[in-house]
């Protein structure tokens, strides 16, 4: 692989454009190269008539084979033999700022690179390939500058932390042994930390210890509590942090907390220590290829300025990684180094060949599958049969559910592709446990699995029901999707370490947040997947006719009157429509009143309109089917206008808002600054496919027409079907959004609140 692709796979997503711009300046060096190539050939065709010099390119590589060796171990010394000023090529000077000359606290030096022979031909490329290098370098040094301060600042805070958690640890734990030395010394328990500067300096000396003071526990309020419906509504009579009850549940839940936020601070710390190296290699590479295509001897100086810079000379990052690794194992991990070393950092997820053997096998075994049932259907003459419509009303709504899911996993699969492809950091967003993520093949492999297991039951549901010798087995032939139900089940509250627990596990958190919505923090993983639900209604409602179907036994009769013409039904219809948005409304409420975003009240008047069209349209539906022509002529008038400006609404608000585009005024027209497609057609292309779809939403919702060779339950499905791809398309661009909002703040680690608050004052004491 080329150092350029190589260095951008490395790169830290939301930092990107920190790094050194490669290959831009690979385009400079172009340049500098074409002009040369052109001078050459000028100065060839000068002397034409001249011998021409034997070319020997065949020779180089043996050429090389007869230099000096010059050692695994560098044993002929890193200097390189000094050279006259007249090879110099180039002079490197750090330039101090206006408010350093001044005595006034800056970040530090910038650098500049003079080129010495502008008097040359063609020595303006050089000259403004040094310009941008200096740019570029002076980029990189003032971000990673700023990137340590602010570590700094974290460790300090950390260290409060500690000194707290310690603290409180010894007052739950031991009290009684707290108490002589609280009289000897008023300071409290010994820590056993032996002197930073001892351990610099190599000095051999009986350890020194530091005490563990007491006093912390009355300047700081513990921030443990654990977030539920319950502590939600207590906050909102009692809004200030709670007081310490000294107990252990608090000592658990603190340093748990602070277990989580030294293994983002290490995280983050890896990071920057990353970057340095990889500026610092590319720095090498490009002065390396400029030497090259110059034959001049540049890069030695260039290289020895980023080396005695703030970039190769900063130790700050190497040196709390190392306090940090030693701080976590002895408080966290009970000296276990091993057990430590394997928490901070976590070992890189490995792709498994047997995955995309069995993604093929169930694929393939899916198209078999499909072919059997058309075959099946088209001899037997199924789609012309007598029972055909009872079939479309009772047993097709029961496996369409299974195909929603398929489908939508397929879609989330699609998304993660190109997720990856385009490095949105999507595991960072949703908050997936580093490791546990799922790739696309992950996510096929469920998706081809059940699709697999769907299209067999239907296909045995077909041969049970035409079979001679099965027909007495109707019951049982009525059973399998509810079987298939159970399994899906099973397997998703499975608690067993099979089948990605981590993944089910944190979809089941993400789900119990959206049902207490209100009660808890608003997180993008909870209205993401609450979104999701605002597109899978149909789904909702095939859950709904299980319950009804197999719950007052119609299945026996293979009759779905009893529930379709129930008043109960109708009205639970409604209520498992408007749940999604309900919750998407709640969210955004505790978004709004939380301050975290003040256009969230904009949102959930977004959703409250779709509400009123999701109810008006269903109940003009269910008065169109009791054949009440005056009422439902009524609601077809108001579903139609409801329905009309909620889907101006929702249109506006996933193409702006979601999708941050429609900027007039960007650097690129109608769509924004910044874009991670190469294609711009294809944004535009995604906003018409958005409203199209929408469109096809709405003529379902006002139910203008049947098709004459659909049945209807086919036609919602197909209109299904639509929603859930215009869904799976929105999820793409709502991510990238987000995404390149985390690359604009350079948000690449997870903030995880701490424990314990100081006030301001007790902080500076």
């Amino acid at each position: 692989m080329k150092f350029g692709k190589e260095f951008a796979s490395q790169m830290v997503p939301e930092w990107q454009a920190a790094y050194m711009n490669y290959n831009f300046l690979k385009t400079l060096l172009k340049e500098i190269m074409i002009f040369r190539q052109q001078q050459s050939l000028s100065q060839d065709n000068q002397v034409n008539l001249r011998p021409q010099p034997l070319k020997v390119g065949t020779l180089k590589r043996r050429g090389s084979l007869f230099r000096a060796f010059s050692g695994l171990t560098s044993r002929y010394g890193m200097k390189s033999p000094k050279k006259d000023k007249e090879d110099e090529v180039i002079l490197v000077s750090a330039m101090h700022t206006a408010d350093e000359e001044q005595g006034e606290h800056v970040h530090g030096q910038s650098y500049q690179t003079f080129f010495l022979r502008a008097a040359e031909q063609g020595s303006e490329y050089e000259i403004v390939f040094f310009r941008r290098l200096d740019d570029e370098f002076n980029k990189v040094v003032s971000f990673y500058r700023a990137k340590v301060e602010e570590v700094v600042k974290e460790a300090e805070e950390l260290n409060l932390q500690m000194d707290a958690l310690i603290a409180l640890r010894i007052k739950v734990n031991d009290p009684a042994a707290v108490t002589p030395f609280i009289n000897e010394r008023n300071t409290g328990y010994p820590l056993e930390v032996i002197h930073e500067e001892q351990q610099e300096k190599g000095l051999d000396r009986p350890r020194e210890y530091q005490m563990a003071s007491l006093d912390v526990l009355k300047h700081v309020k513990i921030n443990t509590t654990a977030e539920s419906p319950l502590s939600a509504v207590k906050s909102l009579f009692n809004s200030s942090k709670s007081d310490l009850q000294f107990n252990k549940n608090e000592l658990r839940d603190a340093k748990e907390k602070l277990k989580q936020a030294f293994i983002e601070f290490h995280e983050k710390l890896r990071f920057l220590k990353n970057y340095a190296f990889l500026n610092q290699l590319a720095f090498s590479k490009i002065m390396k290829k400029y030497d090259k295509i110059t034959s001049r001897n540049a890069s030695d100086a260039y290289l020895k300025m980023v080396e005695e810079s703030y970039l190769g000379q900063s130790d700050e990052v190497a040196k709390l990684i190392e306090r940090v690794e030693s701080a976590f194992v002895k408080h966290f991990c009970n000296g276990n180094r091993h057990q430590g070393m394997s928490t901070l950092k976590p070992n890189a997820k490995r792709r498994r060949h047997r995955v995309t053997f069995f993604v093929g096998c169930f694929f393939g075994c899916s198209l078999a599958l499909v072919v059997a049932i058309i075959v099946n259907m088209h001899n037997r003459d199924l789609l012309k049969s007598n029972g055909r419509t009872q079939y479309m009303n009772t047993i097709f709504p029961l496996y369409t559910l299974f195909g929603f899911l398929v489908l939508h996993m397929l879609m989330y699969a699609a998304n993660v592709y190109y997720w990856t492809r385009y490095r949105v950091n999507y595991s960072f967003i949703f908050g997936f446990k580093p490791g546990t993520e799922m790739g696309y093949t992950e996510v096929l492999l469920l998706s081809s699995g059940l699709s697999v297991l769907t299209l067999a039951a239907v296909l045995s549901n077909l041969e049970m029901e035409l079979d001679a010798n099965t027909k007495s087995y109707s019951t049982l032939t009525e059973l399998l999707p509810l079987g298939l139900v159970i399994v899906v089940l099973l397997i998703t509250f499975c608690p067993f370490n099979i089948f990605y627990r981590a993944n089910r596990f944190f979809l089941l958190v993400c789900l119990w947040r959206c049902i207490c919505a209100p009660f808890y923090a608003i997180t993008l993983p909870d209205f993401f997947l609450a979104d999701q639900f605002t597109s899978q209604v149909q789904l909702l409602r095939s859950l709904q006719f299980y319950v009804c179907y197999y719950g007052w036994g119609d299945f026996k009769q293979r009759d779905a009157k009893p529930c379709n013409e129930s008043d109960v039904y109708d009205i639970i219809t409604i209520v498992i429509a408007v749940i999604p948005y309900w919750i998407r409304l709640l969210q955004c409420i505790r978004r709004w009143w939380g301050g975290q975003d003040p256009t969230q009240g904009l949102n959930g008047l977004k959703y409250f309109s779709t509400i009123v069209a999701v109810v008006s349209r269903t109940i003009q539906t269910q008065l169109t089917q009791k054949k009440l022509k005056a009422a439902a002529r009524t609601f077809k008038i108001i579903a139609g206008s409801t329905s009309g400006v909620a889907t101006i609404f929702n249109t506006y608000w996933d193409i702006a808002m979601d999708w941050g585009l429609l900027c007039k005024n960007s650097d690129n027209p109608w769509l924004r600054d910044k874009l991670i497609l190469p294609n711009r057609s294809i944004y535009f292309i995604a906003m018409v496919l958005n409203v199209i779809l929408r469109l096809a939403w709405m003529q379902t919702v006002l139910d203008f027409h049947d098709a004459p060779f659909l049945h209807k339950n086919a036609l919602i499905a197909i209109v299904a079907c639509l929603e859930i791809i215009r869904r799976g398309i929105w999820n793409f661009f709502r991510l990238e959004n987000e995404h390149l909002s985390n690359v604009g703040k350079f948000r690449a680690v997870k903030s995880v609140p701490l424990p314990f608050s100081y006030e301001h004052d007790d902080k500076n004491q």
